[in-house]
């Protein structure tokens, strides 16, 4: 698998994971009473934030991408559906790869 499908796939995942621990998990620890959905919930959003972090600087080192852009994609898994907005982005970047057109 190369490293932009890689991070467009770990990027979806953790866009996931960080909108069940918002939206799911949460509400349950502080509406029923539940604190191990977000004790889950987290623990699964961390390793997959540290696996797009990693994918991100494999991508960024493999693509030349500028800092901006690098920081840009960081700035969107922080963001709550920021994941599903960089794969769009992602998705052209790697259709313009396979037609020979790189864009960065």
């Amino acid at each position: 698998m190369n490293a932009l499908r890689a991070l467009r796939l770990i990027g979806l995942l953790e866009g996931l994971s960080f909108l069940a621990l918002l939206f799911l998990a949460m509400p349950l620890k502080y509406f029923l009473a539940l604190p191990v959905a977000v004790r889950i919930a987290g623990s699964v959003h961390g390793i997959l934030f540290l696996a797009f972090v990693s994918a991100l600087f494999r991508v960024a080192t493999e693509h030349r991408w500028p800092l901006r852009r690098s920081l840009a994609a960081f700035g969107a898994s922080l963001i709550p559906f920021g994941n599903f907005v960089l794969d769009r982005s992602l998705a052209r970047e790697q259709a313009a790869a396979r037609e020979g057109h790189p864009i960065y």
